[in-house]
């Protein structure tokens, strides 16, 4: 059985308890919630009680979480996706920091089944010098260590995605940040193996099953870092579904389309039908768990 969630960064649209409702009655097994200023925002009053709250609703409609951290601008309202674990500031890595921490305080509270989250972009992009490169990726080693110590304290599973155009981008460079933090897991998004090109997505999740703690899942173009609804892009949806089942994975597999949120109510049904359609005949068990 392949237990399939949708983000809530693809329905920021609608209130969190909205979205909820729509999902479940989608029939998805979960959601991954993103946190941000709309949608459970963790540095507003009271988050604790807002946690509560959440995880009776979650309870409520039978609903699985993974917390994601990938808002973009929660942080900084006027540049996208900073500061980051690798900025040049100590004080901008410490509110991401905070940030991060507060997500792991957000999981421990829903029950969440994992956190997901990234490295960041280097101020001089792939063309960054070397040294400036080392400098940023002790930056990270050290941050992801610092985090991964409150999880463990915690209860809670870490998972690192690799994002294009990031210093960790691609699965072989988690591979090396998990030699330097053992007991890092992979957030892995099956897209972004298409925009990198590094290999085949359904390989991945066989070479890495031990490692996946969670999977996002969108349609995609190879090369273009744009997330797709399923049957406008190139991926082989049955055959990543078909390494999904062969392995036997048990976490959340995450619908994306945050550029999609202004039809969110067209767009979570309908990428529950395309994954339905797209499952193998081969396989017994029917994708999801709910009706």
């Amino acid at each position: 059985m392949i237990r399939l969630a949708y983000n809530t960064n693809s329905t920021q649209n609608h209130r969190l308890k909205d979205a909820v409702a729509l999902i479940a009655d989608s029939g998805y097994d979960g959601v991954a919630l993103t946190l941000d200023v709309n949608h459970l925002d963790p540095f507003a009053p009271d988050l604790v009680i807002r946690c509560w709250r959440l995880r009776g609703l979650l309870e409520r409609f039978g609903l699985a979480a993974v917390i994601e951290t990938g808002a973009r601008f929660l942080l900084d309202p006027r540049s996208k996706h900073e500061p980051t674990l690798i900025s040049p500031s100590a004080s901008g890595r410490a509110r991401r920091l905070d940030f991060l921490t507060r997500a792991v305080q957000v999981a421990e509270a829903i029950g969440a089944e994992a956190v997901s989250f990234w490295a960041g972009v280097p101020i001089g992009g792939a063309a960054e010098p070397g040294a400036e490169r080392d400098q940023a990726w002790s930056r990270l080693r050290d941050g992801v260590a610092t985090l991964a110590e409150h999880a463990a304290g915690c209860g809670v599973t870490l998972a690192f995605e690799p994002e294009p155009g990031m210093l960790v981008e691609t699965v072989e460079d988690w591979r090396r940040l998990a030699a330097d933090v053992p007991g890092l897991g992979l957030a892995l998004d099956v897209g972004h193996c298409l925009v990198t090109g590094e290999a085949d997505p359904a390989d991945v999740i066989r070479a890495e099953a031990r490692a996946l703690r969670t999977v996002h899942i969108e349609d995609i173009r190879r090369g273009e870092h744009v997330h797709l609804p399923f049957g406008e892009g190139e991926l082989d949806l049955p055959a990543v579904l078909r390494a999904l089942d062969d392995v036997r994975f048990g976490g959340l597999v995450s619908v994306e389309l945050s550029r999609d949120s202004h039809r969110a109510d067209l767009m979570v049904p309908a990428a529950m039908e395309a994954l339905r359609a797209a499952m193998p005949r081969s396989l017994a068990d029917p994708v999801g768990s709910r009706p």
